[in-house]
């Protein structure tokens, strides 16, 4: 009986990202940000954050996803605390240099 009831999902914060510099190009905006706590990975999902009030996505359920990340030249699957990095987002280019991205997962919790 238990397996047949839904799981409970619940959003876990693993990294705070800060937009330092914007490079617009003719399809894309990307970020030039710095990792200020936790790590963010490549499948992560975001939340760009400009004076306190979420800005991208909006409405209940929705995420955005990174469309790059990268370190230097070089595609990363992860980047680490106090690290620097490019990215750009999947379907998003209005972002602004002092932006906070909230990278999150989604977890299951244990029933109870």
């Amino acid at each position: 009986m238990e397996g047949m009831l839904e799981p409970k999902i619940q959003e876990k914060v693993v990294a705070n990202v800060e937009v330092r510099n914007v490079f617009k190009f003719d399809k894309a905006s990307v970020a030039g940000c710095y990792v200020l706590d936790g790590k963010l990975y490549r499948n992560a999902k975001v939340r760009v954050i400009r004076d306190g009030i979420v800005i991208y996505p909006t409405g209940e359920g929705a995420s955005a996803e990174l469309g790059s990340l990268k370190r230097f030249k070089d595609d990363v699957k992860e980047v680490k605390n106090n690290f620097e990095c490019g990215l750009s987002l999947k379907n998003y280019n209005d972002i602004e240099v002092g932006d906070i991205l909230e990278v999150y997962e989604m977890i299951e919790v244990a029933r109870t």
